[in-house]
């Protein structure tokens, strides 16, 4: 058992090996708190939250550090506009992600490290830098010498010479335009914090370098983030870290992009889908199963119709699921290990869709032995399912999900109307108005209720909602 990673750093898949046996430690770039999160930026957390279920899976011990950004040029620019002070910015956000990623069943992080917290590690690596010829300070700032670092630019295999580097307001002093400001120069009415180079405040790529450090020494195995992040802040986090003396990550791992006609979804774009209010209208599972079953490194492409397809497809896992558990008449646990098919598509670069495709064929195979009525194989199948969706986060019977797949105390309300209708039905059934009980049937499948028919009597389940034109 091998399991193999895309390098961004090699451009290639790679074996993974651990720098320590048994062991992973993944340090993932997590919110930038200057507004609520849209699903492109919950799928990133998403995508690495399947990869450390799956390293668990396999016997790793998982450390997995996600950060938060909560003070940089974009929430001060935020507080310009509002008039809101930059800490509420950040706090109501930073709520706001951890809501999205809760509410899409992410594991806790190990730690979850704010940037404000962590300047005192930020002005040692600075010192470091400072004394080692790789950084210098000028009128107030801090800035990264990029030609001190012979290795820069390789991540996002660049040219120095034809490097254009992002620069932020009152970053001055620069001995190249292209060095990059690790410590900004304080500004009235901004936040700033003493250092041996005057009042200010961090740069955006110093704070994981420094984080990173601190939560997971001087070499660990896998850095995340999405793709735009490959420059220039994790060029920038490279340069800092190794410049300092640290290994650094040995793996580099990054997630594509949920576009909308074609572009990245954005804030600045003004193309957001927020979280917040997908989730009024999808259910929470759904949009796990839309954003996390495709694979991490291929874009997707957001649209109502293709969250109905979705929608559909984890229908069938869901009522095949249903129909077991009671067929079996109680709880069915799930297989203490995956099929070998799903193993081998997660071990080659987390390939969940092809490990998909063995969930939908067993689902299948399961539906055949119900259909046969032959209850051994389908709880046998069905084990096997639940071991599967437990990896990708999608079991319905485990926990978040179970009891609150249609809305906690909204579906018993809906339980009881339904009812309610199905004895109308069967009313209509017994004294032969086959018409009647028709079309209450039909009624309830355009409200997304399919209706199925058991020798115990009728049941229910939500099934794929309606296009409405």
């Amino acid at each position: 058992m091998t399991i193999r990673l895309y390098d961004t750093s090699a451009r290639l898949i790679r074996d993974f090996t651990p720098l320590t046996p048994g062991r992973v430690s993944i340090y993932l770039c997590g919110a930038t708190v200057q507004a609520a999160p849209h699903i492109g930026h919950i799928r990133s957390g998403l995508n690495f939250d399947i990869m450390r279920r799956w390293f668990t899976y396999r016997g790793y011990d998982v450390t997995f550090i996600r950060n938060v950004t909560d003070i940089d040029d974009k929430i001060l620019a935020k507080s310009t506009e509002t008039g809101e002070p930059w800490w509420s910015i950040g706090f109501r956000n930073e709520r706001a992600f951890n809501y999205g990623y809760d509410v899409l069943g992410c594991l806790p992080p190990t730690y979850e490290p704010r940037a404000t917290g962590h300047v005192p590690e930020m002005i040692e690596m600075m010192r470091g830098l400072i004394e080692r010829g790789h950084a210098y300070a000028a009128e107030g700032n801090v800035y990264f010498d990029v030609r001190s670092f012979p290795g820069y630019l390789a991540l996002s295999n660049q040219e120095l010479d034809k490097l254009l580097q992002p620069s932020g307001e009152g970053e001055t002093g620069k001995r190249d335009p292209r060095d990059f400001a690790m410590w900004k120069a304080a500004k009235p009415g901004e936040p700033s914090w003493e250092t041996p180079w005057g009042r200010g405040r961090p740069g955006w790529h110093l704070e994981c370098s420094a984080m990173a450090h601190k939560y997971l020494g001087e070499a660990f195995d896998i850095h995340g983030g999405g793709v735009d992040l490959v420059f220039p802040h994790h060029e920038n986090e490279i340069a800092q870290a190794k410049a300092f003396g640290d290994a650094f990550a040995a793996y580099w791992v990054h997630n594509a992009w949920v576009t909308m006609s074609g572009e990245k979804m954005s804030k600045s774009l003004g193309n957001s889908v927020l979280v917040s209010e997908m989730v009024k209208r999808w259910r929470p599972i759904v949009l796990r199963y839309y954003l996390g079953t495709p694979h991490y490194r291929s874009m997707i492409e957001y649209s109502e119709d293709a969250l109905r397809e979705a929608e559909s497809a984890f229908a069938r896992i869901e009522g095949f699921v249903q129909r077991v558990v009671e067929k079996a008449g109680g709880p069915v646990e799930p297989a203490a290990e995956v099929p070998p098919a799903f193993a081998e598509a997660m071990d080659d670069d987390l390939g969940v869709p092809q490990a998909l495709a063995v969930v939908h064929t067993t689902v299948r195979q399961g539906n055949s032995a119900l259909t046969a009525d032959d209850k051994e194989a389908a709880v046998a199948r069905l084990a096997e399912v639940r071991a599967m969706l437990g990896v990708l986060g999608l079991d319905p019977l485990d926990e978040p999900w179970a009891g609150a797949d249609h809305g906690d105390d909204l579906h018993g309300v809906v339980d009881s109307l339904v009812r309610l209708v199905l004895e109308q039905r069967q009313a209509a059934r017994a004294r032969k108005d086959y018409a009647t009980a028709d079309a209450i049937r039909d009624q309830l499948q355009q409200s997304s209720l399919v209706i199925e028919d058991t020798p115990s009597g009728p049941r229910w389940e939500l099934g794929p909602r309606q296009a409405h034109n």
